[in-house]
């Protein structure tokens, strides 16, 4: 396949990619669960975090647009091992995350056929192992079938049901209906005083993770200099409305609670749908919410894992690990994956409730996406440095007192988000709190530790044959 042939996606396929990567309607519940106040934190994310990490996208994907994403900016402005740290942590936290997204699929599921198979450890486990390993031998077809793929989902799967969710609630308040929370200024006003309010923060910020991630792309993209802005700013807007309405449309109708993270968007649905006489559409709109579920779990399936080939491949790790098949696509590495999340799948049947399951994945997948967060933020203030002679098709405005202020922005939230995932929400049972807390230590230490054990051994092995090559020259 030539260069040429493989320039097949424009900012239409960059836009859908990265809507339906970062606005995902199983976040909603997440969101929703901590009431009113969410629309101060929600604003606060968007400004601080959302913006900031697209803008920042914008600008490193103009300047450098070879294939690699966020390796490639984080090793020109640190090197390669830094590229490396930054990946990782963009490629682990996916694999802790696709649990989470995938039981949302499993409970959505067993409300169209059996609802109480939502709280059912092992049916969850089940669906998950089996959606996963489907969707990835699909992305072992290459990067123009999982756009193609990707695409239609979002239109069917995103937009008809985020639409139709937002609709209903506004329908719902319109009416005078009973409401489970309210919109004066006393109940917006989140309480400082119970430090378990700034938890939410954890849940809005991971919900607007993932703007960088159509970027790894660049050389299958026809313009990158312009389709990049273009797409990033069609994505920040859509994703800002739909986002804070959807989940507003769930925390009005359903009480913290009794709301599952799991399969929220079900109960809203069949709350909504029922008191309107036409229940019957609560399947059919859960199966448009799968296809949206299955388009993202796609584009994150080979994102990450293309842009962790690339760092392989940089640094001569591993080398049959990255081998491509006649897609272009890294095989070994999506089939390793897909048997990690099999392992990670069983965590469902080790915590005391399928939320507390939930919730621990998502902070640690949080914790560790933060990371490259920080690397990333870090890496676009330092090019502005140290490589102010590359061209940017997009620039942040301001100069350099402006990368400062937006990436800092970014920065700043990134570790706040890092410490706050350790606090555990009071609405989920997650057992003991040290129990919990020591399971987020650990987990993120040994998620974390890999690449540091990989580069440790290839400086060894580099040692060694300087070594013996000395001995053997003797």
């Amino acid at each position: 396949m030539t260069s040429t042939s493989r320039h097949t996606i424009g900012a239409f396929s960059i836009a859908m990619m990265t809507v339906t990567s970062v606005d995902s309607i199983r976040n909603l519940p997440a969101i929703a669960l901590f009431g009113t106040p969410l629309i101060f934190f929600f604003i606060i994310g968007a400004l601080c975090f959302l913006v900031p990490s697209a803008m920042v996208s914008a600008e490193l994907a103009t300047g450098w647009s070879k294939t690699g994403g966020v390796y490639i900016w984080v090793k020109e402005a640190f090197g390669k091992k830094s590229g490396l740290l930054a990946i990782w942590f963009q490629w682990i936290e996916n694999v802790i995350w696709y649990p989470t997204l995938l039981s949302f699929i499993a409970g959505s599921l067993a409300y169209i056929f059996s609802p109480s198979l939502a709280a059912n450890k092992y049916y969850l486990m089940s669906v998950i192992v089996a959606t996963f390993w489907i969707v990835s031998l699909l992305n072992l077809r290459g990067i123009k079938l999982s756009a193609k793929f990707s695409s239609f989902c979002g239109m069917l799967g995103l937009v008809v049901p985020m639409s139709m969710v937002i609709l209903l609630g506004v329908v719902w308040v319109m009416l005078g209906k009973p409401l489970q929370i309210h919109f004066n200024m006393a109940a917006m006003a989140p309480n400082f005083h119970d430090p378990s309010i700034l938890v939410s923060l954890t849940a809005i910020v991971l919900c607007f993770c993932g703007m960088e991630i159509a970027t790894v792309h660049s050389q299958n993209v026809r313009n990158p200099e312009r389709d990049y802005p273009r797409a990033l700013k069609f994505s920040v807007i859509f994703i800002m409305i739909t986002m804070l309405l959807g989940a507003l449309a769930i925390a009005v109708i359903v009480s913290n609670s009794q709301l599952s993270l799991v399969s929220g968007i079900s109960q809203a649905l069949q709350i909504y749908l029922n008191a309107y006489h036409i229940g019957w559409l609560t399947p059919v709109i859960m199966v448009l919410v799968l296809f949206g579920i299955l388009g993202s779990l796609s584009n994150w399936i080979i994102a990450p894992s293309r842009g962790l080939q690339i760092a392989l491949n940089d640094l001569k790790i591993f080398p049959s690990l990255v081998k491509e098949n006649r897609f272009h696509v890294p095989t070994p590495l999506i089939i390793y994956q897909a048997i990690i999340v099999t392992l990670l799948a069983c965590v469902f049947l080790l915590m005391p409730s399928v939320n507390a399951s939930y919730w621990i994945l998502t902070a640690m997948t949080a914790q560790l996406y933060m990371g490259m967060y920080i690397l990333m933020f870090a890496a676009a203030i330092a090019l502005r440095y140290r490589r102010p002679e590359v061209t940017r098709a997009y620039r942040i405005p301001g100069g350099k007192p402006g990368i400062w202020i937006v990436a800092g922005a970014g920065f700043i939230i990134s570790i706040i988000t890092i410490i706050i995932g350790f606090f555990p929400p009071d609405g989920i049972n997650v057992g003991n709190v040290w129990r919990y807390e020591a399971i987020m230590a650990t987990g993120l230490f040994l998620m974390s530790i890999p690449p540091f054990i990989i580069l440790a051994w290839q400086e060894r092995k580099q040692v060694n044959a300087t070594e013996s090559s000395i001995l053997e020259n003797n």
